[in-house]
């Protein structure tokens, strides 16, 4: 009995985040990450525009990842609060189509202090017999002081991680806690 009830909860929890390093020079690198889950498209795109749903708060600089908004508008921005009324301009919003794709551009974390242009893509489409798959590509290109290719095992990690979390929270409510190492 007990086997069975474990089996049927693995059926219910998201396919783990795929990563992937695609490339990595001195001057950038391509990363892609994805996630399938139960839920539909709809539910998926939804929570995509709430990180602060998902994200860990770990990769905050407020330490807390409810003073994340994504504002999906022209002009748009991935902002964070700050006490005091400080803010962090994370990324700006440059396409959005709605329950398919938002796409927006720069620089996560300590990235914001190298030389760089990012792109970050998440896009979501209808899985192969059912639920949706949730696709994260973040390209960065420009002047890294310690290259690309020390950053982007890195970045992918961190990434990785949000693709866990948010595939958790659309497949049993809550992001996937961190897993230790």
């Amino acid at each position: 009995m007990k086997s069975l009830f474990l089996g049927a909860l693995a059926a219910l929890i998201a396919v783990p985040a795929v990563a992937e390093v695609k490339s990595a020079t001195p001057q950038g690198f391509e990363l892609v990450q994805s996630v399938t889950v139960h839920a539909s498209p709809q539910q998926a795109y939804a929570a995509l525009t709430k990180p602060q749903r998902w994200w860990d708060p770990e990769h905050t600089f407020s330490g807390d990842a409810a003073n994340l908004s994504l504002t999906l508008k022209p002009g748009g921005c991935y902002c964070e609060k700050l006490k005091d009324g400080g803010w962090a301009h994370h990324m700006d919003v440059t396409m959005v189509i709605p329950g398919a794709s938002i796409e927006l551009h720069g620089g996560l974390g300590p990235l914001r202090s190298e030389g760089v242009a990012g792109v970050l893509r998440w896009s979501v489409k209808p899985a192969e017999g059912g639920g949706a798959t949730v696709t994260q590509s973040y390209v960065v290109g420009g002047y890294l002081r310690q290259g690309g290719e020390h950053w982007a095992p890195i970045v992918d990690a961190v990434l990785q991680e949000q693709m866990t979390r948010l595939g958790s929270l659309l497949d049993t409510g809550k992001p996937a806690p961190k897993q230790p190492g």
